[in-house]
């Protein structure tokens, strides 16, 4: 899946390992980057590997949560309410520009974030499984903006970045366009069911104990980091747990290892922190507080007759 999704997305083999591990993990997503670097592509070169239901929402601030989540329609033939499914209803939804919208249709995708079903109505209805969001948002331009409230970045496992690409992946890049797009041509390498078989299996990658304290270790001690007025929650322990099982996965590792926690550490944790200041946009400055943060904690040594 990795290799197939490089062939579209060249040089950014980091970010569609965690976009993987997100959707192995049963979480979601934020890709923060300045417009044109493949955030869009990065999602439906994801879709297209795993032939996913695949939907997209321009968000803008005219959008309802009616236009996320569905709504009732009344038929007058049948004497009685129809529900007209959403974009929400899909295995991998695009959230793009997920800030240019207010706050209230924000929310409109908290509970299927964090409950994988919506309530439209009174009614409960059950999405699809596996349900991915991927938002994007651009860190540079704040005109006609809503900032993301601490309870829907909570909601995303990763916050992540593409950048640009060297000057071979950009040749690369273009030498690959020049007889058309390559996502016209990307196969389908695993199906739906492959995808839910290996959500279930994640689970049963082992934690050991000392990993385990060093994820407590690193998520208390951004509670008394300088410059940070809350730390993370108990939400983002979990969530570090969570990513570090499926990343282990994605390697083929049976165990996770510190140093999966360490890599992921800065992705998982860097937007669930509240700064003191006002600095909405920089997400480096939290990433780089985090790894600052991880030099300072000492790293367990895995004993190889506990992990077997």
């Amino acid at each position: 899946m990795i290799d197939t999704v490089e062939e579209v997305v060249i040089g950014k083999r980091q970010a569609i390992t965690l976009t993987l591990t997100a959707l192995l993990a049963r979480g979601h997503v934020l890709i923060e980057d300045v417009p044109g670097v493949g955030k869009t592509m990065l999602v439906k070169a994801m879709a297209r590997a795993t032939g996913a239901d695949f939907k997209r929402i321009q968000f803008t601030p005219d959008l309802l949560p009616s236009d996320v989540t569905g709504v009732s329609i009344y038929n007058q033939h049948t004497k009685e309410f129809e529900f007209r499914a959403g974009p929400v209803m899909s295995h991998i939804l695009l959230a793009d520009e997920i800030n240019r919208t207010s706050p209230k249709t924000q929310s409109a995708l908290l509970e299927a974030m964090e409950e994988g079903n919506v309530t439209v109505d009174g009614y409960t209805h059950e999405l699809y499984e596996p349900f991915l969001v991927m938002a994007t948002q651009n860190p540079i331009e704040h005109g006609g903006t809503y900032p993301l409230p601490e309870a829907q970045l909570d909601r995303f496992l990763f916050r992540i970045t593409l950048g640009y690409p060297n000057q071979e992946e950009e040749l690369d890049m273009l030498e690959r366009m020049e007889g058309g797009h390559p996502i016209d041509q990307l196969p389908e390498v695993v199906d739906i069911r492959d995808i839910q078989q290996m959500q279930r299996e994640v689970p049963s990658v082992f934690v050991s104990e000392a990993v385990k304290q060093y994820i407590v270790s690193i998520v208390r001690e951004t509670r008394n980091l300088d410059q940070v007025e809350l730390g993370v929650s108990p939400r983002g322990t979990i969530a570090l747990l969570r990513a570090a099982q499926s990343y282990a996965y994605v390697q083929g590792m049976p165990y996770v290892r510190p140093d999966d926690v360490k890599l992921l550490a800065p992705y998982v944790l860097g937007h669930r922190l509240i700064m003191e200041s006002d600095v909405l946009g920089p997400q480096g400055q939290a990433h780089t507080l985090i790894e600052r943060m991880l030099t300072r904690i000492a790293v367990p040594a895995i004993r190889k007759d506990i992990v077997t």
